[in-house]
């Protein structure tokens, strides 16, 4: 550190120092007032009370938290280390923040891992998503599931915690043990197979919706009929699924003796309808947004702790490893954001619940939030 008698010394470090406090504090205004905007919507707008939607609310919550516990942590040892001054966090201090820092992203990413598997049963096997997985118990159960791995994955750091060093970026960093150890190594290779485990279940969605995708010239083949029941190797269908509906007239068709029709009380729709498809085709496109997003903001930080770990401590540069630490700070800020911009059903609601953020152009042409869930 240069002496701040030196000319020219003490100004240049007041200006470093003063733009990353800066930094700090919009990524902090920006994670929080996202994070907490992004949570009353989901609250108050009650077509978003499904289950996606409350996974959705506990990543974001997760981030705040997050940004909350950190980034004041992070800014209170730069200024301390600008000015060579105050008392260190210590050794416990240093062990609770390295504990929530892989306490959040832990829980980021077996979260996003049981969405993605949410994601992909709700195209590929949609009654029995509709059927089981679509209330908020299921969601209720997957998050307290991630809550619990996290837990238990993160809590090593704590027991095994080396200090925090003399970087200023090192009391929130993820892997906070002495560099070689091999639960160092376990660490960070559990982080690396539970996100890769989740691009691979959304590569396996991607070529189920390739695969239904496929035309397949058609076979005109007749249906058979006695009593306007169609049935047989040239039905479409359509006959069977409105009497199953609850629509049917007459008897029963042969191929469907034995199945009770929807009455009344049964109103739950059997069917993935192409509104209905279009939805989870926009969900699973933003929710993986959000994972790609996770894996390039905490990609460079995972891999310099690879190169510690297996290398040696000074092979990554000083700057190399700051720059990484201030991008998985960024993530706790950017979900919001992401989903704003690829879920149009979450710009519609905004618009609803918030009409003061909107221009007097778009307000006379913005339907209520419930009339655009249902493609009007």
């Amino acid at each position: 550190m240069a002496n701040a008698s030196e000319p020219g010394g003490g100004g240049g470090e007041a200006a470093a120092l003063g733009l990353k406090l800066a930094t700090l504090s919009l990524l902090l205004c920006v994670s929080l007032a996202g994070n907490v905007l992004f949570a009353l919507l989901i609250v108050r707008e009650r077509s978003l009370h499904r289950a996606p939607y409350y996974l959705l609310l506990d990543l974001c919550l997760a981030d705040g938290l997050r940004a909350l516990a950190c980034l004041p942590a992070v800014m209170l040892a730069a200024r301390r280390a600008a000015a060579a001054t105050g008392a260190p966090p210590g050794a416990l201090g240093c062990k609770l923040l390295a504990f929530l820092a892989a306490l959040f992203c832990f829980h980021a990413a077996f979260l996003l891992l049981g969405v993605g598997v949410t994601r992909y049963l709700a195209i590929a096997h949609h009654r029995f998503y509709a059927e089981r997985l679509a209330g908020w118990p299921c969601a209720a159960m997957l998050v307290c599931a991630a809550w619990a791995l996290a837990l238990a994955a993160a809590f090593p750091p704590v027991l095994d915690g080396g200090g925090g060093g003399d970087d200023e970026d090192a009391p929130c960093a993820l892997e906070q043990r002495p560099d070689g150890a091999p639960g160092a190594l376990g660490f960070l290779l559990l982080l690396a197979v539970v996100v890769g485990a989740t691009h691979l279940v959304y590569l396996r969605l991607l070529f189920f919706i390739h695969d239904r995708r496929k035309m397949r010239p058609a076979r005109l083949v007749p249906a058979v009929s006695h009593d306007w029941t169609f049935h047989g190797p040239g039905a479409t269908g359509q006959a069977a699924a409105n009497w199953t509906a609850g629509f049917g007239r007459g008897p029963t068709p042969p191929a469907l003796v034995g199945i009770r029709p929807a009455g009344p009380g049964r109103g739950a729709r059997r069917l993935l309808v192409l509104e209905e498809f279009k939805t989870e085709k926009r969900l699973c496109k933003m929710f993986y947004a959000v994972t790609l997003l996770f894996l390039l903001l905490w990609g460079p930080y995972v891999v310099a702790s690879y190169l510690r770990v297996l290398v040696r401590p000074g092979a990554v540069p000083q700057a190399y490893l700051t720059a990484s630490v201030w991008l998985t700070f960024a993530q706790a800020g950017i979900n919001p954001v992401v989903c704003f911009l690829f879920n149009r059903e979450l710009r519609d609601c905004f618009r609803a619940q918030f009409p003061c953020c909107q221009s007097p152009q778009t307000a006379p042409a913005t339907l209520p939030c419930d009339l655009k869930g249902i493609g009007l």
